[in-house]
């Protein structure tokens, strides 16, 4: 089940430099990727600043407004970036706890009926504030990007149990700890951004559940792919409950994009990907949803942005790429699209050698 129906109530590629330089070094780098970056604006954000996932009923989510901010940043859009703040601290910037609500919904009353927050939707919005502060010469953004922080160490980093000395980024504050354990995504842990974070907030709590969680999905390797979902109990890691797919499909996909993002192109994890996908191949169209222990392919999707990670995780093998990254297109809904623009950052800054085709 997808993370938006489910939900209830440093940096050895090069891609972020030293956050002083982070403005001039980055923007530079992916000035290639400009055209792709104005045609994501065009299709999926508003005047108003609302990023659209019109596939989940014209949703707007923390995640969307986060990955736009974030996004933002490495382009070094200060137009964009100013709208899509202003939008997100007026309509879900609703919480006492300065985190933000999950999910707008445009038809609902109102917009926004559940109150809960989606952990990586507020650290990639606090990581693009914090940056845009000095980028941009808003000060303002770094310190609503600490209270962020502050809040999701506080209420978001729950020990895991029976081993209180390792941490986990709960998904929200609301549901996920229950009495037989806490339920896990591990496509929500952004580790390079976490650990800016950490840095930048003096937060080592935050840093800590980085440590773990690259530990952890390195033990998840050594069985399979990542779940979608999981339960961390006094026993050990379990399924996660009914409800929530034990599958690796949509929210898992992440995972090796995000490791690669973070200078982590060597974990076994990532690994285990490339050879997931290029076992599968992709002439009946991309694997989406995989059978996590046994690698079969449950489910495919003709939208190129899921090739693209295929052909990411496949560019990080000793030999380069056997599955090609194809060119950007907006011909795909807003999620795959933003997943696309993210595995084009990771190849310019980190695989030069695998050119989108």
């Amino acid at each position: 089940m997808n993370r938006r129906e489910v939900i209830v109530g440093a940096s050895a590629l090069g891609l972020m430099p030293a956050m002083g330089a982070f403005g001039q070094e980055a923007g530079a780098s992916l000035q290639s990727l400009v055209p792709a970056w104005n045609a994501w604006k065009a299709a999926y954000l508003q005047p108003d600043g609302r990023i659209v996932d019109v596939a989940s009923g014209g949703a707007s989510h923390s995640e969307s407004q986060g990955y736009g901010l974030y996004l933002a940043v490495l382009f070094r859009d200060v137009e964009a970036f100013r709208l899509i703040y202003s939008w997100t601290e007026a309509n879900l910037a609703l919480r006492t706890d300065g985190l933000l609500a999950w999910r707008w919904l445009p038809d609902a009353t109102p917009n926004v009926p559940d109150m809960n927050n989606a952990s990586d939707g507020d650290v990639f919005y606090a990581w693009a504030l914090l940056m845009g502060a000095d980028l941009f010469d808003l000060p303002q953004c770094r310190g609503r990007a600490g209270v962020i922080v502050k809040a999701v160490a506080r209420l978001c980093l729950p020990p895991v149990p029976n081993d209180s000395g390792r941490r986990l980024l709960a998904p929200g504050v609301e549901g996920f700890v229950r009495p037989e354990g806490i339920i896990y995504n591990p496509s929500y842990w952004m580790p390079k951004l976490m650990s800016d974070l950490a840095v930048a907030f003096n937060e080592p709590s935050l840093q800590r559940a980085v440590d773990d969680g690259l530990a952890r999905l390195g033990e998840m390797a050594d069985a399979g792919l990542a779940p979608d979902w999981m339960m961390a109990t006094p026993d050990g890691w379990t399924a996660a409950p009914e409800g929530f797919s034990s599958n690796t499909g949509y929210e898992a996909m992440r995972v090796p994009v995000y490791l690669c993002l973070s200078g982590q192109a060597s974990h076994p994890m990532v690994r285990r990907y490339r050879t997931a996908y290029e076992a599968a191949g992709l002439d009946a169209g991309t694997p989406t949803v995989f059978d996590g222990k046994t690698g079969e392919v449950l489910e495919r999707s003709p939208d190129i942005g899921y090739a693209a990670l295929a052909g990411l995780a496949s560019c990080t093998g000793a030999g380069g790429a056997k599955l090609p990254i194809p060119l950007f297109t907006t011909d795909q809904p807003y999620y795959p699209a933003t997943l696309h623009l993210f595995v084009l950052i990771a190849q310019i800054q980190g695989f030069p050698q695998c050119q989108p085709i």
